[in-house]
């Protein structure tokens, strides 16, 4: 008896036998038909300006789409709407029913005169008005893009139960609302995703980092990480594909780093007459002074605006002493820094205007209390420049400056909470032509966008609801980093079937710490106890949580715990499996591996998947979500306010024909230390593959 009286005060019998490699655990598996299910979001966004919505349904029996007017925004809602339908039911809208869901504008007599009799008829560009009732459904736009930002609402009305009965005025707060994406080798895997993303978010215009494409013009220069040329062509017609308007950043006098870039030694050794700084170690901006920048710079600029075919390029000039000095070389000071910079940009805004297209800058030097009375009045009018501020804030009052010196100006953020809704707030206060959402995940992120910064592309939604309507009242909903993985895949309304996996017998330690012995050993007011237990759904799963499988961690208070843990499942079968999961302690490095699942089967094989921190886990008190490998499915607190979260890994079977024998945990005794909270096996994958 003193053998047990040792072991940690959850460890029975059975729990201690499990830190014994050859033992393994019998669970009991309880079948359930609706293992996954997924769910409608629970709020609209972008928040609509005027919206009655109610609990009764349309169903899409007998439903049928209809484009009313040849305008080729109609048929791209139609498009997005049948994708919407077939990732959430596998099935398509037919064109021919009993009931219609029809999509166009006040041009068509009878749709215009459906929405004057319902009190809807929209009056603003970009506008629309939209119904759901028992007969149909209809999208009127004021104009044919009003008709498809209107769809794009539509789409979030779908449930599992049909098209949400309502009815929707709406209309934007600011015609210019821009998002940020790059173009880099992993641009098609990422902006398939991202630009119908921001679609449906109703963005207006999208931004695309351009500066290490591969263009014709600019051979010498060519990155391997680079996107091709014929992929902007093509991220371009998608942009337009989906209602919105291309342009265009090349960042030009400064951030200039790719147009020094040399193929042969992999260094940014190249073009060294054009560097501004002939000291510096790497060059950070050009020479304006040197007539050569231009024979460079020009036919590249030239080649951007004919694959754009844009409105405006963004050329850049901001931060422009902040790595080197500028000016530098003798001559360049004497010009001065001011008129250096002004010389730079009418050269390239005469060049862009040259080519009917308008020019855009960021504000940081030019609207600079150094430099603003220099440079600021010898600017162009015309001149749409880009003002940045990353923090939320009561006011940013150099908006109503730039504003009150003749140019347009568009208010920029970035993902801190509070920054995008801040920052639109302002712009509206100060009569800004619109807002920027920026994306700073470096030039060859785009993948980061997937694993590792998701954050900033979550940030995406509550900008382009503050960005559409910015004085609707609220904090963003709680669940925009589990709508964003949506995005990659988009979860069925048809449920999965599955087993849920009660843990009970394997349980090392409770949620809840009464008297500092449980979950991580430090009393009621940092505990797991907010977290509901039994049979409850976390999102779109079930699971069966009874407490913790904790294993073994470097913190003192997990080092009597078990190194592994073999779970005994009885031969199921199973295509996915459900990890609600958690490290007890925060990790020391990103994408350290702190741990494993291996699955052995029947015939004795095995498979394993390892587990990275940061990108499979993490812990409980890391609730920002920086990838989209894992799924958040439920946010809570802890007594003593601290926030809290808890992920779901999905792991698609590497053999979903062979019964599987058992399931084992497996610590590496890293900080974070791998906790299983819930189990549950799908008979199917979760999730459809986004929608093109």
């Amino acid at each position: 008896m003193k053998l047990f009286l040792r072991t940690p005060p959850l460890l029975s019998l059975v729990g201690f036998l499990a830190t014994l490699p050859a033992f393994a655990i019998p669970l009991a598996l309880t079948p359930v038909p609706d293992a996954y299910l997924g769910s409608a979001p629970a709020s609209l966004l972008p928040p609509p300006q005027e919206a009655r919505l109610s609990e009764a349904f349309l169903s899409l029996e007998g439903l049928a789409l209809q484009a009313e007017g040849p305008q080729p925004e109609l048929q791209w809602a139609l498009r997005d709407l049948s994708r919407e339908v077939q990732a959430r039911f596998g099935t398509t809208l037919a064109t021919e029913g009993s009931k219609l869901l029809r999509v166009g504008t006040l041009e068509h007599p009878e749709l215009a005169q459906a929405a004057r009799e319902r009190g809807l008829t929209p009056d603003k560009p970009e506008g629309y008005a939209l119904w759901v009732e028992e007969g149909g459904a209809a999208v009127v736009g004021f104009d044919a893009l009003g008709a498809y930002r209107g769809a794009q609402t539509l789409r979030q009305l779908l449930t599992p139960q049909g098209f949400r009965f309502a009815q929707v005025r709406d209309w934007p707060a600011f015609g210019w609302r821009m998002a940020m994406i790059y173009l880099d080798k992993d641009s098609r895997a990422v902006n398939d995703v991202l630009v119908p993303l921001l679609a449906k978010l109703k963005y207006s215009h999208v931004l695309v980092m351009s500066d290490y494409v591969q263009w014709n013009s600019s051979r010498a220069l060519w990155h391997p990480s680079g996107a091709p040329r014929a992929e902007a062509e093509r991220v371009v017609r998608l942009i337009r594909e989906h209602g919105m308007e291309p342009v265009p950043l090349l960042e030009l006098l400064s951030h200039a780093q790719w147009l020094f870039y040399n193929p042969q030694t992999g260094r940014y050794d190249a073009n060294k007459d054009l560097w501004a700084d002939p000291e510096a170690p790497n060059s950070f901006a050009y020479d304006p002074l040197v007539p050569r920048v231009y024979e460079v710079v020009l036919p590249i600029l030239s080649e951007v605006v004919e694959v754009f075919k844009p409105r405006y390029v963004h050329i850049g000039h901001d931060e422009l002493t902040a790595q080197n000095r500028f000016p530098a070389k003798p001559e360049a000071v004497a010009v001065g820094l001011p008129r250096l910079f002004v010389d730079d940009t009418l050269r390239l805004y005469n060049h862009l205007k040259g080519l009917g297209v308008g020019t855009m800058i960021w504000h940081d030097v030019a609207f600079s209390e150094a430099y603003r009375e220099q440079i600021a009045p010898a600017l162009p009018k015309d001149i749409v420049v880009a003002y940045w501020n990353y923090s939320a804030a009561a006011d940013y009052p150099l908006l109503g400056v730039v504003r009150g010196l003749g140019f347009g100006v568009l208010g920029s953020s970035w993902y801190n909470p509070g920054n995008p809704e801040s920052m639109a707030q302002a712009a509206l206060r100060y009569g800004a032509n619109g807002v920027l959402q920026t994306r700073w995940s470096g030039y060859f992120g785009n993948a980061t966008m997937y694993d590792g910064q998701a954050e900033q592309a979550v940030a995406y939604f509550n900008a382009a609801s503050a960005f559409w309507n910015p004085p609707a009242p609220g904090a963003p909903p709680d669940d925009l980093a589990a709508r964003y993985r949506q995005a990659w895949r988009v979860p069925p309304f048809t449920p999965i079937a599955g087993q849920l996996v009660d843990l009970g017998p394997a349980v090392t330690r409770r949620l809840a710490d009464p008297d500092e012995t449980q979950w991580i050993q430090k009393g009621p007011s940092t505990d797991l106890s907010a977290l509901p237990s039994g049979v409850v759904r976390l999102g779109p799963y079930r699971f069966h949580v009874s407490g913790a499988v904790m294993l073994k961690g470097a913190r003192a208070a997990a080092s009597d715990l078990p190194q592994s843990v073999t779970l005994e499942l009885g031969g199921v079968k199973a295509r996915a499996l459900a990890f609600l999961h958690t490290t007890g302690w925060i990790g020391s490095q990103r994408y350290e591996r702190v741990g494993s699942y291996t699955l052995t089967y029947a015939d004795g094989s095995k498979a394993t998947l390892p587990l990275e921190y940061g990108r499979h886990l993490t812990s409980w008190l890391e609730p920002q979500v920086r990838t989209v490998v894992y799924e958040p499915v439920w946010r809570g607190r802890t007594q003593d306010g601290l926030e809290a979260g808890l992920n779901v890994l999905v792991w698609n079977n590497p053999k979903p024909d062979q019964p599987i024998q058992s399931l084992t945990l497996e610590s590496s005794g890293a900080a974070a230390n791998p906790t299983l909270v819930g189990l549950t096996l799908l008979e199917r994958l979760p999730g459809a593959e986004a929608p093109r």
